[in-house]
């Protein structure tokens, strides 16, 4: 079993850029969100095998964070899709979270052949120079890989079900549509409409009649750059659908919660609504049989 590098953030602990140093894939947090919260979550390795392993996907050698129950198999398994910033400490304590539940929890670091979202400094420079430059249809395939590796190493892909934060909640809504083996899908806070380009062709508005299974989708209403009126025409979208799934999907609007309401280790944090949207969200997996 792995051990994590860095065991505990204590009150008025915080780590500053400077002091920063990558290590092990979801040992340590991003650059460009130092310092953390001394409200960060931390969840143990008891009990868990935990860290990073490798899968293959189109000849790359994808790292991959995975956390299950220690010496179990025949798992339900979850996909965690990150931030923009990657499978840093944060999503891997959300993938130990699904572990102690009992869970295969996998996070796949989808901007790895482009680079490595930790060690940017800024949003910005992690917006332009790394985040904007993954196509769509490479995240997608590598996630397929993910999938594959995941049923030949313990986990039960007739409960497949799929989570993820902000890039990573657009991202579930178009893997809701492109995987024909997904149970469920819980998108937080991912954008829903924008311009089509060469590497992101499709937005889920455009995809809403296609979905394979009913997402569930908690959003906040302060949130500026997803707006309520983009999750309006979300919903009309998928009302207008032909299509069954579409129409059983669920928006949970948060009035008093903006943009990243679940990231523990940010200010964005808003506590009781991301305990809410987490008992949702494994209420919604039981409920799709995942």
């Amino acid at each position: 079993m792995l051990k994590p590098e860095v065991e505990s953030l204590v009150p008025g602990q915080s780590f500053d850029r400077r002091a920063f140093v990558r290590t092990a894939l979801g040992s340590a947090f991003a650059a460009a969100v130092l310092p953390v919260s001394a409200q960060t979550i931390k969840t143990d390795f008891a009990g868990l095998t935990a860290g990073e392993v490798t899968v293959v996907s189109g000849g790359f050698n994808m790292p991959v964070y995975r956390a299950q129950p220690e010496g179990k198999t025949n798992l339900p398994v979850v996909l965690v899709i990150s931030e923009i910033f990657g499978v840093h400490e944060h999503i891997a304590d959300i993938c130990r979270r699904f572990a102690k539940l009992g869970y295969l929890a996998i996070a796949p670091e989808l901007f790895a052949r482009q680079g490595d979202p930790a060690s940017f400094g800024t949003l910005q420079e992690l917006q332009t120079q790394l985040v904007a430059k993954v196509p769509d249809e490479q995240v997608l395939g590598d996630l397929d890989a993910a999938v594959a590796w995941a049923g030949a190493n313990g986990g039960d892909l007739g409960r497949l079900a799929i989570t993820g934060f902000c890039w990573g909640g657009r991202i579930t809504w178009l893997y809701a549509a492109h995987s024909k083996r997904l149970k469920a899908a819980v998108a937080w806070y991912g954008q829903l409409v924008g311009e089509p380009s060469q590497l992101k062709p499709r937005n889920p508005v455009d995809v809403a009649g296609q979905l394979n299974v009913p997402v569930l989708g908690l959003y906040g209403a302060k949130d500026t750059g997803i707006t309520q009126e983009h999750v309006a025409r979300m919903k009309a979208a998928l009302a207008a659908a032909d299509n069954a799934d579409a129409r059983a999907s669920v928006f949970v609007v948060y009035p008093d919660a903006g943009h990243a309401f679940n990231a523990d280790y940010r200010p964005s944090y808003v506590a009781a609504d991301a305990k809410d949207g987490w008992q949702r969200c494994l209420a919604w997996f039981r409920q799709h049989g995942a």
